[in-house]
């Protein structure tokens, strides 16, 4: 069971970021929120997260931040930066995905 991420950072932004609110907007318009759209919450809300130990995907995801690199061509360090991620981890989702 996925928790309700729109209901939880809409009361985030309420009760603590009302200032923020104009910036979240956008993505909170969505139906749905995919793991990117908390990510770019979490980002305009909090800032740079200082602990990025526990961060996971699912493959949707994962094959959406590959197809950003292509979109974008970017090498593996500069996705890896742009996400906040290990270059390594790239590579191993590149060879999982075979692309």
């Amino acid at each position: 069971m996925k928790p309700n991420y729109k209901n939880i950072y809409t009361d985030i932004i309420q009760n603590k970021y009302p200032n923020k609110q104009n910036d979240c907007a956008l993505i909170l318009k969505k139906s749905n929120l995919s793991e990117l759209d908390v990510i770019a919450l979490n980002k305009i809300i909090f800032g740079k997260a200082d602990n990025q130990k526990y961060k996971s995907y699912n493959k949707t995801t994962i094959l959406e931040i590959l197809d950003y690199k292509k979109k974008k061509k970017l090498n593996d360090s500069q996705l890896a930066n742009h996400f906040q991620l290990s270059r390594n981890t790239v590579a191993k989702w590149k060879k999982m995905f075979l692309i």
